[in-house]
């Protein structure tokens, strides 16, 4: 049950719930038809967190990736102070394989303030895992210890981190959502996460918040800061890492792209 909490405690409250929903539904309907599951918790992890955010925060607005076109363009945000950015079910591939626990639920806002804005608050629910990562109780990064590992996509790692991990000797490790790629980092599984050719702001927001809580860097990949709440949600590329590792692998970006 979801009650009145601040922001960063609400984030994680709804990732928690989304994500033990997702569970039941996993348990519930099995494996047999992976795409009727796997549409099945989209949509039913969208319908709790957009139904709880209109009650719990009606003044706000909402940025789902299972948003209509029209809601994902919706000039209000535009003007609006405070946005929620989610994703319901990220990693939508693997929670439809038996087994596989890196798949994650986003629940993130977005806070005008002073300037362009910023990421206020948010969760990343592992609900397979057992582990919901927020702003409210940020974790202490691990300690780097040896080779660099950096988490790359499962399915379009970018060829040009293979180059990078030649370049400064680090190994790649395969892995299933943004989210659980990012919380690996915190958790100590990676020191680094990169990803270029495709994403949006409901894939990083979440974690990205996360991560920043919990004093890691994150930026694009060539240095620049993440916007969000932007007219056109696309936000194609992201490196989250170790903060002392950052500088070598934003100069390794820049040589292999040379």
């Amino acid at each position: 049950m979801v009650t009145i909490r601040d922001d960063h405690a609400l984030a994680g409250d709804l990732a928690t719930e989304a994500g033990t929903r997702l569970l039941a539904l996993r348990a519930r309907d099995g494996f047999a038809d992976p795409t009727a599951l796997r549409g099945a918790g989209d949509r039913e992890s969208h319908a709790y967190l957009v139904e709880s955010l209109s009650r719990l925060r009606p003044s706000d607005l909402v940025l789902s990736e299972e948003g209509t076109g029209e809601e994902r363009h919706d000039p209000r945000r535009q003007a609006a102070d405070r946005v929620w950015i989610i994703d319901p079910l990220d990693g939508t591939r693997e929670f439809g394989e038996e087994g596989r626990a890196d798949w994650a639920v986003h629940v993130a806002l977005w806070q005008r303030g002073d300037g362009d804005g910023t990421l206020a608050a948010g969760a990343v629910a592992l609900p397979a895992q057992g582990v919901t990562l927020t702003t409210a109780d940020p974790r202490p990064l691990p300690v780097r210890d040896g080779r660099v590992r950096i988490a790359v996509s499962r399915t379009r790692p970018p060829e040009f981190v293979r180059k990078l991990a030649h370049l400064i000797d680090a190994d790649l490790v395969p892995m299933g959502s943004a989210g659980a790629k990012i919380a690996a980092v915190l958790t100590g599984e990676v020191e680094a996460y990169i990803h270029a050719g495709g994403q949006y702001e409901w894939d990083s927001a979440a974690p990205v918040a996360v991560a920043v809580a919990a004093g890691a860097h994150a930026s694009r990949i060539d240095g620049s800061v993440l916007a969000y709440n932007q007219s056109n949600p696309s936000l194609p590329d992201i490196l989250v890492s170790l903060p002392d590792l950052a500088p070598t692998l934003l100069a390794g970006i820049r040589d292999v792209h040379r």
